[in-house]
């Protein structure tokens, strides 16, 4: 794996990044600190763009490596996030109740497994 690789996941990343931050906060402005809307916000979305660009990138063959790696593992890797989820979930258990989170581990794990199967379904619309 060439240089190129890395500093298109680092570019990615950090567009990513900076686009989840943007995520947090309008949710936390919008909605309240009382529940994780942003990191639920975060992963819906990535996931419904992950499904878009899959299809995209499917047939954009062959897509380079490069570009691949700056939409996948950078950009929705770090707009997306395992971490703040499984942290989300733990702390809602502890703050809240089971149910509360329970509700949200759930409503996280189908709606953005949902997302991506829809964004698949529109990307292939458009194919």
């Amino acid at each position: 794996m060439g240089p190129h690789i890395w500093l298109a996941v680092g570019a990615g990343g950090a567009i990513g990044a900076m686009a989840r931050h943007g995520v947090s906060r309008t949710a936390m402005h919008l909605l309240g600190p009382n529940f994780p809307w942003g990191t639920l916000a975060a992963n819906i979305m990535g996931s419904f763009a992950m499904g878009l660009f899959i299809v995209w990138l499917a047939h954009r063959e062959p897509a380079t490596p490069a570009l691949r790696a700056f939409l996948t593992v950078g950009m929705l890797g770090a707009f997306t996030t395992f971490s703040t989820f499984s942290l989300d979930v733990v702390t809602l258990y502890r703050d809240r109740t089971l149910m509360i989170a329970g509700a949200y581990l759930l409503a996280s794990v189908i709606l953005s497994v949902g997302a991506l199967l829809g964004g698949l379904a529109l990307g292939r619309q458009f194919t």
